[in-house]
C-alpha cells in the first residue's frame, strides 16, 4: 500500500512558530510583516499575524485597483529600512525573510554598513540566483 504525499500550500504558515524563529534564535526586538492590501474578509488573518507578535504594515493601493493587481511590497520594505537609516532610528541589524532578488542591492548596502544579520529563504529552491555567492 502506497503512502499519499501531502501537498503543502506554499502560502500556509504557522505564524506563532515562525515568529519564534527570529525572536528566539536571533534576538529580534521587532518583526515586521508587510502585506499588499487590506481586505475585510481577511480580518482574522491580520489579527493572527498581530497576535503572533508581528508589526503589521499594509501597502497603500488605489481602491479601484484592489483585487486587480499583485500587492507588491518590495519597495515598501526597502523604503522602510532606508528611512530608518536616514532618520538614524535605532536598530542593530536586519534579518530579511525572502528569496526575492529585488532586495539584493539593499542587502549589499546593509552588509557594507554592517547593518545586515541574515537572510532566511522561505524556499531555498526558489531563492534568487543573485544570492548564490
Amino acid at each position: 500500500m502506497g503512502t499519499a504525499k501531502r501537498e503543502i500550500d506554499p502560502w500556509e504558515i504557522d505564524l506563532v512558530r515562525f515568529s519564534c524563529i527570529p525572536q528566539g534564535k536571533y534576538s529580534v526586538d521587532k518583526a515586521y510583516y508587510f502585506l499588499g492590501y487590506v481586505q475585510e474578509t481577511n480580518q482574522e488573518l491580520y489579527e493572527e499575524i498581530q497576535n503572533a507578535g508581528f508589526v503589521l504594515i499594509f501597502r497603500e493601493h488605489n481602491p479601484a485597483m484592489i483585487g486587480k493587481k499583485k500587492g507588491n511590497v518590495d519597495s515598501d520594505i526597502i523604503f522602510h529600512i532606508m528611512k530608518k537609516m536616514y532618520k538614524k532610528e535605532y536598530f542593530e541589524k536586519i534579518i530579511l525573510v525572502s528569496g526575492d532578488g529585488d532586495y539584493k542591492l539593499a542587502v549589499d548596502f546593509l552588509i557594507e554598513e554592517n547593518r545586515f544579520a541574515k537572510i532566511l529563504f522561505p524556499d531555498r529552491n526558489r531563492a534568487s540566483s543573485l544570492y548564490k555567492k
